[in-house]
């Protein structure tokens, strides 16, 4: 059990830093609707985490992602694929990086979060943790990380549940936050946003690069041994 959580760490952080959807859930808080929001935007984004990963988990397991105690070589080729994605996307994203302290513009949905109801917010959360391109190739080799140690079912379930939980941190802060301050919290939740929204892409770079990094330097030792 120790080996699969262990894997799973790096991705969790990973996941957990995801600017925008802070962002989003900050928003959400300074709605009329924000007592029932944002407890449900959370539960959405650990549900999408969980379905998302048990999915590739499953998958993992029926392709035999461990032999005998070790990685198969095509999780390792896998993790090689998602690594350079990343790195990809970390140079993509540091390109794009706005200049002279330009904050970048949020997507038009968020501008609609004062309408979301408790049930859309609840999809909108699992849709941006379980579906949004960096957190599904973090969630990919997250699972696939787990399947490869070959650890029991039980395992494997509590290596996940710790990811999803790790990955939740980044937006379940801000409903802790105002859960235990409320309308106190109106000035460190904005510092929060405006911090985030400042810094996403720089943010969004480093973490890919790193990421993928490792995700290659594991697949390469792990194929060479």
């Amino acid at each position: 059990m120790g080996q699969a959580i262990g894997q799973v760490l790096s991705f969790g952080v990973g996941v957990a830093l995801s600017p925008f959807p802070i962002v989003a859930v900050v928003l959400m808080l300074a709605t009329p609707r924000a007592g029932s929001n944002g407890p449900a935007f959370l539960l959405g984004w650990l549900a999408g985490m969980a379905i998302v990963g048990g999915i590739v988990l499953a998958v993992s397991d029926g392709a035999d992602a461990s032999t005998d105690g070790a990685p198969a070589d095509w999780v390792s080729w896998l993790k090689i694929v998602l690594g350079v994605v990343l790195v990809l996307v970390a140079a993509r994203q540091w390109r794009r990086r706005p200049q002279g302290g330009v904050v970048p513009e949020m997507p038009g949905w968020m501008r609609t979060l004062d309408t979301f109801t408790a049930p859309k917010a609840l999809g909108a959360g699992a849709l941006l943790s379980g579906v949004n391109p960096k957190n599904l190739l973090l969630i990919v080799a997250a699972a696939a990380a787990i399947a490869q140690t070959g650890a029991s079912t039980g395992s494997e379930i509590v290596a996940l549940a710790v990811f999803a939980a790790i990955g939740s941190l980044g937006v379940g802060a801000p409903v802790v936050i105002y859960v235990a301050m409320g309308d106190r919290s109106a000035h460190i939740l904005g510092s929060l946003k405006d911090w985030m929204s400042r810094n996403n892409v720089a943010i969004m770079a480093v973490l890919c690069l790193v990421i993928g990094a490792k995700l290659v330097g594991d697949a390469v030792t792990a194929l060479a041994a």
